[in-house]
């Protein structure tokens, strides 16, 4: 039974910061347990801990990582979002669409035998990138939103990485829009559907 309660709490925490002591907290069990079990999980590929990105900017960044569900089925399930209406006006379906996303593009990665690395931006002050791209020293920006039109809003912290002498790329907003189209002269709407 402690280990349910434990999965439905990582769950619940999809796309969100990891804070163990607060998971073996609402889990009821030791802090030692809640960081053997997520290594299990982790070993088993059923979650994926994304690290922060830190290199050049170390001194601003939060140093948690964010945790990820690998199987959005499994944990809208454990989370008790039975069918994708009530998923899709629950609290939790921005986390899962962001989950989803960061899971598919992980899988793709490692089908195709393409070695990168994950990481994600939060600065103390709020700022933050979703996911980043690390492939042969060039990083990939992407936000995630549950949009149809993203912006330049949307964009507007990729410019930490120019601003901290990061080697950057085309990135952009993976979002419910229909079409690639650009946001600016280098990031662009990415459709959800050609994930």
């Amino acid at each position: 039974m402690s280990f349910y309660r434990f999965l439905r709490a990582a769950a619940a925490r999809t796309g969100q910061l990891l804070n163990k002591s607060d998971l073996a907290r609402v889990a009821g069990i030791s802090p030692t347990t809640a960081e053997n079990w997520l290594s299990i999980l982790r070993a088993s590929g059923i979650i994926y801990i994304m690290e922060p990105y830190y290199r050049n900017i170390t001194k601003r960044l939060i140093k948690s990582p964010k945790l990820y569900f690998l199987d959005t089925g499994l944990c809208a399930h454990l989370t008790g979002w039975h069918n994708w209406e009530t998923l899709e006006a629950g609290a939790l379906s921005g986390a899962i669409l962001e989950t989803w996303v960061v899971s598919e593009i992980i899988k793709n990665f490692n089908n195709n035998g393409v070695p990168a690395n994950f990481y994600y931006l939060r600065t103390k002050d709020g700022s933050e990138i979703d996911l980043l791209i690390e492939l042969n020293g060039v990083i990939y920006p992407l936000e995630i939103k549950k949009t149809t039109h993203p912006s330049k809003n949307d964009i507007g912290h990729f410019h930490l990485l120019q601003k901290n002498g990061c080697n950057t790329a085309t990135g952009g907003v993976i979002c419910l829009c229909k079409h690639l189209l650009p946001i600016d002269e280098k990031n662009y709407s990415i459709p959800i559907g050609i994930i």
